[in-house]
């Protein structure tokens, strides 16, 4: 039964989906969703190309390749135009692609400044290959600066995660605000994916209240799956693997699983 139901996520045809990872609060658990987001999606099937848009680089080194060791990531795509053919990684262990950050990265929200078409240059670069990848994952920084807008220029839809506590909801009206101008003046078809909540426990009254609250500011538009508070989806990182090759079966595992199928039922 169980590889029934396998088989029925990789036959499911779909088109390139562009998905950009966007909170400009840190901490919430966007880098942890970009990675195993990317994964479950492999998992199931799926031809995936995550893209390192941090200049933290934590989804490079959370899926254990040294960002500092790298001769050429996005900086360059986005700055000097290399190809991104020329900088993706085929990653065997995790099943996807990843078209990596290095240290470069942290001086291109100012060098994008002066340059024609800057907050294009992630979309323009992705024209060539995204039909290649059945889904496109952006790891976006925490900011809402040159590289983010890249970003949510180049999706289609957004995914947001929002930790189940008080001041995490502080920066939405900010996000929404940056979203409409966005859509306004740049990508007038840019979609809200939806909101995924992170970091949620189930006993704690400020968990409840605060879905309770997104449920207001965006109707409809929260997943049902849940990632919970979990000490193995916390250590994953440390040792360079995704919560699948990790704690497979840990709640925080099952938790990515659920909301990948999610996400693959509503593009269907």
């Amino acid at each position: 039964m169980f590889l029934s139901f396998l088989n029925f996520y990789k036959n499911l045809k779909i088109m390139s989906q562009v998905i950009a990872i966007v909170n400009q609060k840190g901490g919430v658990g966007k880098t942890t969703t970009a990675i195993n987001l990317a994964t479950y999606l492999a998992y199931l099937g799926k031809k995936v190309l995550l893209i390192d848009m941090d200049p933290q680089a934590n989804a490079t080194s959370g899926i254990g390749i040294n960002h500092r060791k790298l001769q050429k990531g996005i900086y360059e795509t986005l700055i000097n135009s290399v190809p991104l053919e020329e900088i993706i990684i085929g990653i065997c262990r995790t099943g996807f692609d990843l078209a990596p950050s290095t240290i470069s990265l942290a001086g291109a929200n100012i060098e994008l400044v002066n340059l024609e078409r800057r907050e294009f240059k992630l979309l323009d670069a992705l024209e060539k290959i995204k039909e290649k990848y059945d889904y496109i994952i952006i790891d976006s920084p925490p900011s809402l600066g040159l590289l983010t807008i890249n970003g949510l220029v180049a999706a289609q839809k957004i995914l947001i995660p929002v930790q189940a506590e008080y001041y995490a909801l502080e920066g939405l009206g900010q996000l929404i605000e940056t979203i409409n101008l966005v859509r306004e003046n740049l990508k007038p078809n840019l979609g809200i994916l939806g909101v995924i909540i992170t970091m949620y426990d189930r006993r704690s009254c400020l968990s409840q209240e605060v879905l309770e609250e997104l449920y207001q500011w965006f109707p409809g538009k929260i997943f049902r799956s849940v990632i919970p508070r979990n000490t193995r989806l916390s250590e994953a990182p440390s040792f360079g693997k995704s919560i699948f090759h990790y704690s497979r079966y840990s709640h925080g595992a099952k938790a990515y699983e659920r909301l990948t199928r999610e996400i693959i039922y509503i593009n269907n």
